[in-house]
């Protein structure tokens, strides 16, 4: 099992995975089609279904171009908002590519019907690997915007956190430089935050992923998988593991990057008053 990973639109990221005996391919989150189709021809594989994490444009985007180039594709997913959706999936249910095996985890809360995907290779010395979306990314986790905390700490603790710790993690943006400054502001003493963060930026200077991760090493730098830990209970003031979650994720969206100074001269500008005939309403 192979999987590549493709940087597509701002920071997303969309994945091939390819079942090395038959050449069989499957796309998870195929938001540029043409791209994708490029690479499934550099690769010379054949491509069979489509698993989508979540309706969004920019992760399910391209299913309805891909269905229409690619005659008898499976898409598959768990949201009737998905586009070109030819099969719903459920929590737990298992589907087979070739020597591919797939396990559906249904992971509420980003979307109401948000499915990460697990794969492995029945006796392959490999990780396993998880496609998260946007419910578990490198350093962090996606905003609640059909869902609530409780339903995210059951998603990473129960859901995906129970997975094998060597789980390789594969997910739907590039956001860890970001993720781990938050995390850094939360464990300032976390020598493991610190060295992680210095690897993102050097691969973020290189324009190269930070993906993937391991699910082991998550539990060691993202603060939302360490929602009982003393210094995320400090941090938040809170003790019940929902509620350090709850306060961690409101802490994570308020945290912007240090905002530019403006140009020195657009501000005399606009103290002069040259900006008005531009501001002015019709």
């Amino acid at each position: 099992m192979k999987v590549k990973v493709i940087s597509v639109l701002e920071d997303n990221y969309m994945y091939l995975v390819i079942e090395e005996s038959t050449r069989d391919a499957i796309a998870v989150d195929a938001a540029v089609p043409k791209r994708l189709l490029e690479i499934i021809r550099k690769e010379d594989v054949v491509l069979r279904a489509v698993l989508t994490t979540h309706h969004h444009w920019d992760h399910a985007r391209g299913n309805e171009e891909l269905a229409r180039l690619c005659p008898g594709l499976r898409v598959y997913g768990a949201d009737e908002r998905i586009g070109a959706l030819t099969h719903k999936v459920t929590h737990g249910q298992e589907l087979t590519f070739g020597a591919i095996r797939v396990r559906c985890l249904f992971t509420p809360c980003h979307t109401s019907g948000h499915m990460c995907y697990f794969m492995w290779e029945d006796g392959s010395p490999d990780a396993p690997a998880l496609f998260s979306g946007d419910t578990l990314f490198v350093g962090g986790c996606g905003k609640f915007f059909e869902g609530t905390a409780e339903q995210m700490y059951t998603n990473l603790t129960q859901i995906l956190g129970a997975l094998p710790k060597e789980t390789k993690v594969f997910c739907g943006h590039e956001c860890t430089v970001r993720n781990l400054k938050f995390a850094l502001k939360v464990e300032p003493e976390n020598e493991i935050v610190k060295k992680k963060l210095a690897w993102a930026k050097q691969r973020d200077d290189e324009d190269l992923p930070t993906v993937p991760s391991t699910l082991q090493e998550e539990f060691l730098y993202n603060p939302f998988l360490r929602v009982t830990e003393e210094p995320l209970q400090k941090f938040t003031g809170k003790t019940d593991p929902v509620e350090v979650l709850r306060t961690l994720h409101t802490e994570r969206d308020n945290f912007k990057k240090p905002k530019e100074r403006p140009h020195p001269q657009a501000v005399l500008a606009f103290d002069w008053g040259l900006f008005s005939p531009f501001l002015e309403k019709k």
